[in-house]
Formats: C-alpha cells, sequence, structure tokens
C-alpha cells in the first residue's frame, strides 16, 4: 500500500488501485467487521492428473473433437465397435470419452464432463488415471463424498505404494477435509508426505492439524444441513439456536437460488482468540468462509439481530461458492452475501458517486481475486462498492438475474463473458448502471 496526501495506493491481482483518502474515511465509519469469503482457500488446490494417451490418441482427439464441439456420431461409432470386446476399440472409445470430457472441463461444464469420465469408466473400470480425474472434479464441485468412491477405487487397484499412491492419498485427504473428517484428512496427507513431499499438501496438513487440535474438546451438533462443532464454553442454547437461525436461512436462499448444496456444510463457533489464531486473517475480517463457516460467539448467550446477519451472509457464501462450482468472484461473493443479510447502501452511496467522479471508484476487474492482504479502509471501500453494484443488479432484474449470471461463471470462460451471456452487459456498463442508481436512489 502507498498513500499521498490525498490519495491510497495498494496493489490488486488486476493491477494497481486508487482510491480518494476522504472516500475512504467516509466509508469506515459504518463501524461494523466485514465477514469474508476466503475465497481462494475454499476450493482444493488440486490438479487432474496427466493421463498416458493411447498410441494414435491425436487422431481419436482430432476425429472427436472439432469445430468446436464433440462429435457425438463418432463416439456412437467407437461405442458400437467396443461391445465387440475388442482391446483396441475398448482404448479408443476410451480414449475418447477422456478427449470429451477434457474439453467440457476446459469449458467449465463440469457436470457433462464428469458423465463422459463415468461413461469411459463403463469401458475401462480400472483406469486409475481416470478416476482420479473424475474424483477432481467432484471435488471441485464440493461433492465431496462423491469424489471418496473412485478414489476409493482407485487404491484397491493402484495400492498403497505404487507411482499413484501419493495422489490418491493427497485427493483423499481434501474429500475427507471437505466431509469435516479431520483425523481421516490428517492420515491421507501423512501418508501423501511419505510417498511424496508436496508443498500443497504440508500446508493443508499444518491448516487440518491446526483445526483438529482446537476442535478436540469441541461439542457438537447436526442437522440435516449442517455439522456444527462449538468451544465448550459457548451454551448449547447458543448452538441450537445457530442451528435454526441456518436451517432457515437455507430454506430460505435454497428458494432464491433454485439450488441445494449437496453435501452438509460445516460451522464451526470459535472464542475470539481461536478464531484469530485459526484463520489468521486480517483483523477486518469479524468471520470466515473457507470452506467451513467460521465464527467467533465468544460471550453470546444466544443469537443476536448481529450474530442472524453474519449467518445469513456466511451461508450465502457456500451457496455462491457451490453452485458456482468455485469460481464467483469476490465483488459478486461479497456484495450478495452483504444484500442478502440485508445491508443496503445508503449510508455509502454519497461517497461512492463522489469517488467515481474523482476516478477512484475501482473497477470490478480488480476485486475478482482475494481481498484478504487488503488494509481496512480499502477493504471497506470495496465492500461498500461491490454490495452497490449487487443492489443494482437486483434492482435491474430481481435475484433471478443474479442466479443466472452464477450458473453461467461456473461454465463461462471468465466472470465478464457470463455477464455478457446472462445480461448482456459488460463490467463497464455495470459500473456505470451502479453509479445512475445510487444518484436516482440515494443521491439527491
Amino acid at each position: 500500500m502507498v498513500e499521498d496526501a490525498s490519495h491510497v495506493s495498494y496493489e490488486t491481482p488486476a493491477g494497481r488501485m486508487s482510491i480518494p483518502k476522504t472516500i475512504v474515511a467516509r466509508i469506515e465509519k459504518d463501524d461494523f467487521q466485514y465477514s469474508s469469503a476466503g475465497r481462494a482457500a475454499s476450493q482444493p488446490p488440486v490438479s487432474a492428473p496427466q493421463i498416458e494417451p493411447v498410441r494414435g490418441y491425436e487422431d481419436i482427439l482430432r476425429l472427436t473433437i472439432h469445430d468446436d464441439s464433440i462429435d457425438f456420431g463418432y463416439l456412437a461409432k467407437l461405442e458400437t465397435d467396443a461391445r465387440s470386446g475388442n482391446a483396441e476399440a475398448v482404448a479408443k472409445v476410451t480414449a475418447a470419452h477422456y478427449a470429451a470430457a477434457q474439453f467440457l472441463a476446459g469449458k467449465g461444464d463440469a457436470d457433462a464432463a464428469i458423465d463422459h469420465y463415468r461413461q469411459a469408466l463403463n469401458f475401462a473400470p480400472n483406469h486409475v488415471g481416470l478416476l482420479l480425474n473424475l474424483a477432481v472434479l467432484y471435488l471441485r464441485q464440493s461433492q465431496y463424498t462423491a469424489a471418496l468412491d473412485p478414489l476409493e477405487r482407485a487404491r484397491r487397484v493402484a495400492g498403497d505404494s505404487g507411482p499413484d499412491a501419493a495422489n490418491i492419498a493427497k485427493l483423499m485427504g481434501w474429500a475427507y477435509y471437505g466431509s469435516n473428517k479431520m483425523d481421516r484428512a490428517i492420515e491421507e496427507w501423512k501418508r501423501a508426505e511419505k510417498i511424496r513431499p508436496d508443498s500443497e499438501v504440508e500446508q493443508a496438513l499444518a491448516k487440518a492439524e491446526r483445526d483438529k487440535a482446537e476442535e478436540e474438546s469441541y461439542r457438537e451438533g447436526e442437522t440435516v444441513h449442517f455439522d456444527l462443532k462449538y468451544y465448550g464454553g459457548a451454551q448449547p442454547d447458543l448452538a441450537r439456536g445457530i442451528l435454526r437461525a441456518l436451517e432457515d436461512d437455507f430454506r430460505d436462499l435454497e428458494s432464491q437460488f433454485d439450488y441445494t448444496p449437496p453435501e452438509q456444510i460445516s460451522v464451526i463457533l470459535y472464542t475470539e482468540q481461536s478464531f484469530a489464531d485459526i484463520t489468521r486473517a486480517p483483523g477486518w475480517v469479524g468471520a470466515l468462509n473457507d470452506g467451513r463457516i467460521r465464527i467467533p460467539v465468544q460471550g453470546l448467550g444466544g443469537v443476536t439481530p448481529d450474530l442472524a446477519r453474519e449467518l445469513k451472509h456466511e451461508l450465502t457464501h457456500s451457496f455462491i461458492t457451490q453452485k458456482s462450482h468455485g469460481r464467483a468472484p469476490t465483488w459478486l461473493q461479497e456484495g450478495l452475501a452483504q444484500w442478502m443479510e440485508g445491508r443496503r447502501s445508503s449510508s455509502a452511496a454519497g461517497a461512492l458517486v463522489a469517488a467515481a467522479s474523482q476516478g477512484g471508484a475501482p473497477s470490478l476487474a480488480a476485486l475478482e481475486g482475494s481481498w484478504m492482504s487488503l488494509p481496512g479502509n480499502a477493504a471497506a471501500f470495496a465492500y461498500a462498492w461491490s454490495l452497490a453494484v449487487v443492489e443494482s443488479m437486483i434492482q435491474q432484474g430481481g435475484v433471478s438475474d443474479v442466479s443466472r449470471l452464477i450458473d453461467n461463471i461456473a461454465t463461462a470462460p471468465s466472470t465478464e463473458v457470463a455477464l455478457r451471456e446472462t445480461l448482456r452487459s459488460d463490467y463497464s456498463d455495470l459500473e456505470q448502471q451502479t453509479i445512475t442508481y445510487l444518484k436516482r436512489e440515494y443521491v439527491r
């Protein structure tokens, strides 16, 4: 971060952003702690293992994928040939379905890619590479239980010490971690590290061990959609109240987004100090969702209005992350989560309009990535601007438009492409729409 007499400047993944000092000071007076989607941490950093292609794979790829589409007629012919049981024909159809899956995964269509991996496995059920690629797609969709089935099959085929054993253990660790089975995750990651050291596994293992050490004395609660752990000093009535509030929020978000997360969502209630120690988040972060909803609740005897809003905010992150397959940008995550918890732009509208007039409104492209390194003033501005953008979108087309945008983000090459496909707008149009909305609605 760099400051001069009139501006605060800082680096983002999209370049340097500069904001007038007077503007961030005015927005900061809202005086509340922010929640964070922890976007970078919410998706396992897993990549699909490379599969050794069959002889003649380039020809099969060319015949399967051409004119930017899949040749289903060619696939059908290969399937007919393979039913004879001929080994070469089976290898060809397996390779063709693999090519189709890779093509669709590259397009962001994970569901269709999963279908082609499963069809390939119908012909080659013991192909470890296919099993691992299928598991990776399930993990990226937060379908942790589903990922365990191909991984267990891969282990039965490959054994505990073969060349694929480290990959299997690494992915198993993520599947168990996402399922909130910390002991099993640690066991798998230790196994992976013993077979082949890996910096990603090392970091994940250290985080899981911190979680396990903190949560060993925690109490537990559960509903059909939530798995709750809470520190021993918290009142059981508070835990039950939180679960009731989350279930109510779940039904509301399920209706608004027309989407149901496929797995239980983990919720952890901490003391203030434990929250800081475990999450290692900046001081302006009041709660975190990194795949598990993490909230400090020290001293609370019941679900206060502020806690209720925080719960709705964090649960919104879980819905957006899973519905978008982890690809929603942070500005949409945070803007929509604030809107769902009931925040509106009335108090910040004047400052945002003034910032735009001075060229200080940040581009949405600069707000796509993680905000965890932002200083407090810059974070305050980013939250206020993101809320205003989402608020203007909902005023224009309702929550249904935003829900469709999230669906398209899951498969589009970029957020801006999804925006054009859904709303016929680009970032520049949306930013101008937001200023026009703020002036009309709030600034007199």
